[in-house]
């Protein structure tokens, strides 16, 4: 079946069209078989003659004959319209299930270039004492440092390293870089004098 529309994908509406289509042609065959009904309860197969051979003539021959006739040609059209039906409704299954997996493959390669794009982590954050600086910054636990003022990952050897830019930024704002939930999040963080021990906490 040519999809509706030449080549355009099925929709919904096609689908719906097509049952109401359908709906009509079952409609039109329970008319004929009324009809029939009608006419001394011939089917679609009694005979139309007497015993004689004669035509009967206890019904309209005519019209018997036509609504028989309607009825064989009805049933071909939605036996052709049925299949029309199914094949759609495959289209369209097939392409919610082609939507949803590029919708995921898309998901997942959004995630994983997000990951690319963050840099290496050399500390990892795991305390903060409250009221110390580093609270009063918003370092978190769990942070994960990737830049302490001038320290980064290409320069980072040992702790020592950061206990040196704390000390040299006494009461100067430092400019901290972490990820914190998969995200990159800035930290204005100055190093002071308070009631605990270090200049962080």
């Amino acid at each position: 079946m040519a999809e509706p529309g030449g080549g355009r994908p099925v929709t919904v509406s096609d689908v719906q069209q097509l049952v109401r289509r359908k709906d009509e042609i079952e409609a039109q065959i329970k008319a004929c078989y009324e009809l029939l009904e009608g006419q001394k309860g011939v089917g679609m197969h009694e005979p139309l003659v007497d015993a004689e051979g004669f035509p009967r003539a206890d019904i309209d021959l005519y019209q018997v004959r036509t609504a028989r006739h309607n009825i064989i040609c009805l049933q071909n059209d939605h036996k052709a319209l049925m299949k029309q039906v199914e094949e759609a409704l495959h289209k369209l299954h097939a392409r919610e299930k082609e939507k949803h997996a590029r919708d995921e493959a898309e998901a997942l390669a959004e995630a994983m270039s997000q990951n690319q794009s963050l840099p290496q982590a050399f500390a990892k954050v795991n305390a903060v004492t409250p009221g110390s600086p580093a609270s009063v910054s918003g370092l978190q636990v769990d942070d994960e440092i990737v830049e302490f003022g001038s320290v980064n990952v290409n320069n980072f050897q040992n702790l020592q390293n950061i206990a040196t830019v704390v000390q040299h930024s006494e009461g100067r704002p430092l400019s901290v870089t972490v990820i914190r939930a998969g995200r990159r999040v800035h930290v204005g963080l100055t190093p002071k004098r308070w009631a605990g021990k270090g200049l962080l906490g």
